[in-house]
């Protein structure tokens, strides 16, 4: 099969869909790569290094488009990419379309069968190539958090972990998956008060037994949501139901009553973000302020740290990329239903569910499309 790499043009995106390495296995598969020009070095990987591991380089991401049967992204196709992807073409890549009306017409217009990062599951029901990038978002959260905080950057001029005499930012972080699990470890390490709140109680107990008193525990009634934020001096939304909208929990008639120059972290912001008042930014533009509250709401957080979010990433899709190209998207979906449940859109059609509903379309069962 023949795989392109195209460059990443998302606003200050640095990663890119397969590493040297990966390539190397791809083409000891018998496999041909082609990659664009300087694609890996955001990385720190040049051209060299692809050559060295068997890829070719192209000049244009136009050539990329034009000739592979698969592509193998990180970031969801931006508008320029969509118009060239067409019917009987594999696209591999994060999608997030439930809170993206227009790339989602996008790709039903072109006709690609494309599979999503985000969906694909696995025996124990959780989300394998979406978990790295939620650790790095997860463990980033803090780190914005604390410099949007900061007094120059419109927060309430505090410090995360305090001082000796001086009591440390409160820190609430709605949802204990992934991403809160590792946004909590974080901020609690930076010395901050932390607390979890989930409707889970096996979570919990999981939290609590993981880091005891460190990190305290809450069960989310709407009751002691508001209270705790309220009381927040940063608040991490890592809500997620997979494939769907984030629900929003936090409304705007609400942020009046938070902390004058308290800040938000909405790491669900692919989803569509669980405030209502989020909107998608740009590591550019990272911030803005609704009623006082600073929200940090970029849409590619992991894009920041792209070296470990690319190796990071790569280690977990690499089985898939391999099997897809091995065997063509159909019968490895066949014979792997946890790489079938990535399946979003075919020549067309949506194929996953919470897409589906979330936006309005006819849903295309998976079983009638591998039958």
């Amino acid at each position: 099969m023949l795989i392109g790499i195209p460059k990443e043009i998302k606003n200050h995106e640095y990663r890119v869909g397969l590493t040297p390495s990966s390539v190397r296995e791809a083409t000891a598969h018998g496999h041909d790569v082609i990659i664009e020009t300087n694609a890996g070095a955001g990385i720190g990987c040049s051209n060299d290094d692809y050559v060295a591991a068997g890829a070719k380089i192209v000049a244009t991401a136009a050539e990329i488009f034009a000739r592979s049967e698969m592509i193998v992204k990180v970031k969801e196709p931006q508008k320029v990419e969509y118009e060239q992807l067409r019917e009987g073409q594999l696209l591999f890549t994060y999608l997030h379309l439930a809170p993206d009306p227009e790339q989602t017409a996008g790709l039903i217009k072109s006709g690609v069968t494309a599979i999503a990062y985000e969906t694909v599951t696995d025996k124990n029901g959780g989300l394998p190539l979406l978990a790295p990038m939620s650790e790095v978002a997860g463990r980033m959260a803090p780190q914005v958090g604390a410099a949007a905080l900061q007094k120059a950057n419109g927060g309430r001029g505090m410090l995360l972990g305090g001082v000796p005499g001086v009591a440390p930012a409160k820190v609430v972080v709605i949802g204990g998956g992934v991403v809160g699990t590792n946004a909590a470890r974080i901020a609690a390490g930076m010395g901050a008060d932390v607390i979890i709140l989930d409707k889970n109680v096996k979570r919990l107990t999981q939290i609590d037994d993981l880091f005891g008193p460190r990190i305290k525990t809450q069960y989310a009634t709407i009751d002691d949501t508001e209270a705790l934020v309220y009381d927040a001096d940063m608040v991490v939304g890592a809500v997620l139901i997979p494939g769907a909208a984030a629900p929003k929990l936090i409304h705007k008639d609400q942020l009046s009553k938070m902390k004058p120059g308290s800040v938000i972290v909405d790491v669900a912001i692919d989803q569509g973000g669980c405030f209502e008042t989020s909107k998608a930014t740009t590591h550019a533009d990272p911030t803005y302020i609704v009623d006082d509250v600073v929200h940090y709401c970029v849409a590619n957080m992991p894009g920041a740290v792209a070296r470990t979010s690319t190796f990071a990433l790569n280690n977990a899709t690499l089985p898939f990329t391999l099997a897809l190209a091995d065997k063509g998207w159909k019968k490895a979906c066949q014979e792997d239903p946890h790489l079938a449940a990535g399946l979003n859109v075919h020549e067309g059609r949506i194929t996953y569910e919470a897409v589906a509903r979330d936006l309005g379309y006819d849903y295309l069962p998976l079983d009638r499309v591998l039958a």
